[in-house]
């Protein structure tokens, strides 16, 4: 297995893709970390289930991203359980579409705090965790195609996203020479229970698919797979760059 005998933390796992990459990295041999926060104890604990009743290594924690002694209580939690940390996946984010001209600073505050503080906070922790144990180590940030891609009505996450890719930019270049790498996964549109509504609205769920090339929605365990891939010693040679999972969403220009 691709992640055998690996320590991983995912933030955000409770559902979604981030229960997605939980699931795979479990099943590629990792023991696995599910953070949640708030009153998401019972879905963390499904997810902690299901990988055990698998035959994996799962545990859930409580820790919330953007508080640095949670942040550290996460990390301690994974290495006094498993012994160390091999893999940090920075996953948790919010979204609110709100047309530009009626954002408040409390909006933009809130999803900058959680989609970019709260990666800066985590990533830094786990660095320097991996730094101390000295053999390397593999962060990953999932990002969005709106790193790159306007979305109107949502400029405090593209701006989020956009930040996380010269974040991430950045940092790689700092933490080559301890030998850990640093990547961005760009998911476009995933098939998760955040997307109940859309797909509920059929007119808007076919506008939807219509953009996308390959005419579906991904999986949140396909976004674990190439996850998984950037985990794993296959993938020590790459760092510092974005990979989108979308369909073809990012190349295809309807209007033309």
């Amino acid at each position: 297995m691709a992640l055998d005998g690996k320590v991983a933390i995912i933030t955000g796992a409770s559902t979604g893709i981030g229960a997605g990459i939980a699931a795979v990295m479990a099943r590629e041999g990792a023991s696995v970390v599910i953070d949640y926060v708030g009153n998401g104890t019972e879905q963390a604990q499904q997810v902690v289930d299901g990988i055990t009743s698998a035959g994996g290594k799962a545990i859930a924690v409580q820790a919330d991203i953007t508080n640095q002694a949670d942040v550290q209580k996460l990390i301690g939690e994974a290495v006094s359980t498993y012994g160390k940390l091999d893999i940090f996946v920075n996953n948790a984010g919010i979204e609110h579409k709100v047309p530009f001209l009626e954002t408040s600073l409390d909006l933009w505050n809130k999803v900058i705090t959680v989609n970019l503080t709260g990666p800066f906070i985590c990533t830094l922790a786990a660095a320097q965790q991996m730094v101390k144990q000295g053999n390397g180590g593999r962060i990953i940030n999932i990002s969005s195609v709106h790193e790159d891609l306007p979305m109107p009505t949502n400029s405090p996450y593209c701006a989020s996203k956009g930040g996380l890719r010269m974040f991430m930019r950045t940092i790689c270049l700092e933490l080559a020479p301890h030998k850990i790498t640093v990547n961005n996964i760009g998911p476009g549109a995933v098939d998760t229970s955040m997307d109940a509504d859309l797909k509920a609205n059929k007119p808007l769920y076919d506008e939807l698919l219509s953009e996308i090339p390959l005419g579906r929605m991904g999986q949140p365990e396909e976004v674990g797979k190439l996850a998984a891939y950037l985990a794993s010693d296959d993938a020590a040679y790459i760092t510092g760059s974005t990979y989108f999972i979308d369909g073809g969403l990012m190349r295809y220009a309807k209007s033309l």
